[in-house]
């Protein structure tokens, strides 16, 4: 499992020119599976997401998570985060988990993070998205659980 998180000031999620997710501050995470993950690898990143020390506290120090500051999640299908572009010019996706099986782990890992009383926005899984970002710092990081491994 990977997720890409970004500390956002505002973000929204569009679906045939329509907002069908919005947060105002928070994170917005960016979600891909592979072959052999499952509730494990979302419990690790849940509480990972949830947890990180990433918003800054009264003297401008990333000392505060999500929880602390009473954010949202944006949260994003990307099987593109499980692309491989080490050969040739087109990435492969052959390590990304399609279909039936992402969808369920995706509306899972969504659910375990609602379960932490968060304001959860998603897009649709499958669609075609077009993702507004307000990326605040810049602050970006990729976050990986694959299988019985921790990158």
């Amino acid at each position: 499992m990977r997720v890409l998180v970004q500390r956002s000031l505002e973000s929204s999620v569009l679906v045939d020119n329509k907002i069908v997710g919005k947060i105002e501050s928070g994170l917005v995470l960016l979600v891909g599976f592979t072959y052999g993950d499952s509730k494990k690898e979302i419990d690790y990143m849940v509480d990972k997401v949830i947890n990180l020390r990433i918003f800054d506290d009264e003297n401008g120090v990333m000392n505060k998570s999500l929880m602390d500051v009473k954010g949202s999640i944006l949260s994003i299908s990307q099987f593109t985060l499980y692309g491989n572009a080490k050969k040739g010019r087109r990435p492969s996706y052959v390590d990304a988990l399609g279909g039936e099986d992402a969808s369920k782990l995706y509306d899972e890992f969504n659910n375990e993070l609602l379960k932490h009383n968060i304001k959860v926005e998603t897009g649709i899984f499958g669609a075609d998205m077009v993702v507004n970002i307000t990326n605040d710092g810049p602050v970006t990081l990729l976050l990986t659980k694959d299988g019985d491994k921790n990158e």
